[in-house]
């Protein structure tokens, strides 16, 4: 299947080192590289004076040491977690010991739906349960600092809880792990849901031109978001598609279904790419498009409804 996504690849991380990539906003990139993470998960300063911190990241020590150096004795006000997965998360609780912000976030970790009978979530290891923000921020509620603002935007669909965050008056949306431009993003159940993920696609375009600039979690800008967006949206309808197909053509099971569709995919990364194929399978038994006996799991059998 020809790919509809033009990646950008290129992106150089600088660990250590605060950037500055717009007025008033310098990005500082923690050193965990991985095929999940891409270079490293990215923190951003936002403000001059008194400033927010998005995404502090994981705990690491270097990166924690690196972001005070960033901040050089300057206050910091707002804490912002645009989700509680533990490469976003868990270094808030030290900074916010050190700086005595408030931390902001939609809520504290949660599935997107319960878990069946006997289910066990493949990634709970990688959620930060301990995170509960001071601040839980309702969808479009603005949060604002000494010469800045920020709204939460809730996009869930990668998380639950997941949100960007849209900085008043320059364009520039925080889009966090929803949207970025090396990758498209993981959709695993029960944390994640297609269905949800979709619709925040849906509500990013509905913004039209007034976001010109997405800085997100992990890698470089979206530096043409509109039209990203649609070729996200085009993405995930081909794989949809492409899901269909497999079960017309006889695969009843997800690793096969898998082994076909992703046969150029890093092996590293079949795993996610099963449950990113779970995720589509659950969206279309909710369209009644797909069936299966009880409830949609990873060693399921898939038939045309």
């Amino acid at each position: 299947m020809p790919d509809d996504l033009d990646f950008d690849l290129t992106f150089s991380p600088s660990y250590g080192v605060p950037v500055t990539i717009a007025k008033g906003v310098q990005r500082l990139t923690v050193n965990n590289p991985s095929p999940f993470t891409f270079r490293g998960t990215n923190s951003y300063i936002v403000g001059t004076s008194s400033v927010a911190v998005i995404d502090p990241g994981p705990e690491d020590e270097a990166h924690f040491q690196a972001l005070m150096a960033a901040l050089d004795g300057r206050r910091v006000s707002h804490i912002f977690v645009s989700h509680t997965h533990r490469d976003h998360s868990p270094l808030a609780r030290r900074l916010k010991a050190a700086t005595g912000a408030l931390t902001v976030a939609q809520g504290p970790h949660r599935a997107s739906r319960s878990l069946h009978a006997g289910e066990i979530n493949p990634l709970a290891e990688s959620a930060d349960t301990d995170f509960v923000p001071d601040i839980a921020a309702g969808d479009g509620e603005r949060i604002e600092g000494d010469g800045w603002a920020l709204t939460v935007l809730h996009t869930p669909g990668h998380t639950a809880n997941h949100c960007a965050f849209a900085l008043e008056n320059s364009g520039i949306l925080f889009s966090a792990d929803h949207v970025m431009a090396w990758a498209t993003t993981i959709v695993a159940p029960p944390d994640g849901s297609m269905a949800d993920f979709m619709a925040s696609v849906e509500k990013l375009l509905a913004r039209g031109d007034e976001d010109r600039m997405f800085f997100p979690g992990h890698g470089g800008p979206v530096t043409e978001p509109a039209s990203f967006l649609r070729g996200l949206r085009t993405h995930r309808r081909m794989r949809e598609r492409a899901v269909l197909e497999r079960i017309r053509a006889g695969d009843r099971l997800i690793p096969d279904m898998v082994t076909a569709i992703y046969a150029r995919t890093d092996p590293r990364l079949h795993g996610a790419a099963a449950l990113s194929v779970l995720a589509h399978l659950e969206d279309l038994i909710g369209k009644g498009q797909v069936a299966t006996d009880g409830p949609p799991s990873l060693s399921g059998i898939y038939t045309l409804a």
